[in-house]
């Protein structure tokens, strides 16, 4: 039975909850890892690797940061090049915008 990519990722969770030695495991050598639970080949992109984080400490808050995008290949809405063109760039801004509220406040929640 082929399990797709939800599927996979699911049972790693669930096996990494439940299981301490694994969890362990799993950060140390993920593909090889998965590969054995799952009984799925993982195939990477060249020069890609994969990282697992153990975030689950509930006692801290966890942020991602992300790559930076790579602005050459990025294609830009018809607003987005009008908004430039006129001398406004709001591409970063729009990306604030859309992650933080225009109140200033973060507020985390644990529920």
């Amino acid at each position: 039975m082929q399990l797709n990519t939800q599927e996979i990722i699911q049972t790693v969770i669930s096996k990494a909850w439940e299981d301490t030695r694994f969890r362990e495991e799993l950060i140390a050598d993920p593909v090889t890892v998965i590969e054995k639970l799952t009984g799925t080949k993982i195939v990477l992109p060249e020069g890609k690797t994969l990282v697992i984080a153990d975030q689950t400490d509930k006692s801290k808050i966890y942020v991602s940061i992300p790559s930076e995008p790579e602005m050459e290949n990025m294609e830009l809405t018809e607003d987005q090049l009008e908004s430039i063109a006129g001398g406004k760039s709001t591409i970063w801004g729009d990306l604030v915008d859309t992650i933080f509220s225009s109140t200033n406040v973060i507020k985390f929640s644990t529920n």
